[in-house]
């Protein structure tokens, strides 16, 4: 595979499963229904298992692109490159959205709550506070950024065997930092899905919250900035 195909197959699956299980817990009369926001963070963090795993050799796996910025801003990935990955990482998640609808209509179109449809594409705050939403966004992004720098190879990138490590810090921020926001910490995953959201025709729904749309992109890119100028300078 190309970089640019492994970033899309990669994110791909990476939305595919982690809007999956959203899917899977908040939609009507599916075998997961009600089960929880524990099984929510365990999907996500094998959601990122599976396409950081399937994309590593190819592209180096970052499947956001705060990551990529990220990377960039450290030193560890070429800016030239990065327009390349993020057009990847953003059709990969409107692709990955697009089979997650399809996988559960049947449950869309039963599902009579519209905040719980938006919700399996894209994120919203708990308590709708911009600020401290920004703020949330951009510090679970931080760490995820740190971590995945800390990890990475000197070229920037995660290897085969750097996928279980990575799902355990997206784990790790779920539990701990994602009930303020539902933790997008990735632009594409928030944006891209989104999109979708205002596109298919989904029975019953409601607006896509665009207000709100660009909390999930611009704090996740601004704390991997910020993690990786912390990184530059303990280096």
């Amino acid at each position: 595979m190309s970089a640019f195909t492994g970033e899309l197959i990669g994110t791909a699956l990476l939305i595919l499963l982690g809007d999956g299980v959203v899917a899977n817990v908040l939609l009507k009369n599916t075998k997961g229904h009600a089960s929880g926001w524990i099984v929510i963070t365990c999907g996500w963090a094998m959601a990122v298992f599976v396409g950081v795993l399937v994309a590593s050799a190819a592209s180096g796996a970052h499947l956001n692109p705060a990551v990529s910025v990220g990377l960039a801003v450290a030193g560890k990935f070429e800016w030239r490159l990065v327009p390349p990955y993020v057009a990847a990482q953003m059709l990969g998640a409107c692709v990955g959205a697009g089979f997650v609808w399809l996988t559960y209509k049947a449950h869309f179109d039963m599902t009579d709550d519209r905040d719980a449809k938006l919700a399996v594409f894209c994120t919203g705050p708990a308590i709708r506070s911009p600020g401290l939403n920004l703020f949330s966004e951009g510090v679970g992004t931080a760490v995820l950024a740190f971590a995945a720098l800390c990890i990475s190879s000197p070229v920037g990138g995660l290897g085969a065997l750097d996928a279980l490590p990575v799902a355990l810090v997206v784990l790790a921020i779920g539990l701990s930092l994602g009930g303020t926001t539902g933790y997008a910490i990735n632009p594409a995953r928030d944006l891209g899905p989104r999109i979708m959201h205002a596109l298919l025709p989904i029975s019953g729904k409601r607006d896509s919250d665009w207000t709100y749309a660009w909390v999930p992109v611009v704090g996740p890119i601004a704390g991997a900035a910020i993690a990786a100028l912390f990184y530059r300078a303990m280096a």
